[in-house]
């Protein structure tokens, strides 16, 4: 799959510097999205996926991009937000290294949100159960149960999916299945109360809302210990000589 999106919608009110303007990064998977939100709607998004991973050359021109497409420079920012997994080992270390040290050259809070909440939110709208499913490689993924209004329903796991995955949830009730860990889950999961939404990734679009939640709060991270959330070691396999 390929696509590259880009967007702004302008606010006079930005003129007046109304707190909650947000940089929000997302790199967890092979969607690169950056966007800029205004109390807790977005205004500027830019994105690209083109089915590999191009954080490192992408991500840095698309937060230049996105301020750029908002009017604002990076000290009107009032924090940054950065999807903190699981997903990608060198993605989110891509993603949470940039946050850092953009909120530390400017002095401004560091929010993390969930990354498999962002993905959920696309579909929030929809009644019965959501499960956003992030590829782990061969038949796992890492998956969390959120109910419409994103409330946890069973905590973030790193599972190996059967056809008998989530039996539970989908005995009683719709269940929404999305992510790019969803098409190795449809060709085994054959309830009929399960469907499928392919094509669909983590996007800085929709952290916008989850980060303003944290940031009227004050829920920010200490920005020289945070780590992102990897769920299971990163593991390389050495290729076998003939």
């Amino acid at each position: 799959m390929f696509f590259i999106y880009s967007y702004c919608k302008s606010y006079i009110c930005i003129k007046f510097k109304l707190l909650g303007i947000l940089l929000n990064i997302e790199t967890a998977s092979k969607n690169c999205s950056v966007s800029i939100s205004l109390n807790g709607e977005t205004i500027a998004l830019k994105e690209v996926n083109n089915g590999s991973y191009t954080h490192a050359e992408n991500l840095h021109a698309f937060i230049e991009d996105v301020l750029m497409l908002a009017k604002l420079k990076l000290h009107d920012i009032d924090a940054v937000a950065v999807s903190k997994g699981p997903g990608s080992y060198t993605g989110l270390r891509i993603g949470v290294s940039a946050a850092k040290g953009i909120s530390y050259a400017i002095d401004k809070p560091l929010i993390s949100v969930d990354t498999l909440k962002v993905l959920a939110k696309q579909v929030s709208d929809q009644e019965g159960l959501i499960i956003p499913l992030i590829d782990a490689r061969r038949m796992e993924v890492y998956s969390a149960v959120y109910d419409k209004q994103l409330q946890l329903v069973r905590a973030i796991d790193a599972e190996i999916i059967t056809e008998n995955s989530f039996e539970s949830f989908l005995k009683n009730q719709s269940v929404y299945f999305l992510g790019d860990g969803a098409e190795k889950c449809k060709t085994l999961i054959k309830h009929p109360n399960a469907t499928f939404i392919l094509g669909k990734f983590p996007s800085a679009n929709e952290m916008g809302k989850l980060a303003e939640e944290k940031y009227k709060i004050k829920e920010f991270e200490d920005v020289a210990y945070f780590e992102p959330f990897y769920l299971k070691d990163f593991v390389t396999t050495a290729k076998q000589l003939n």
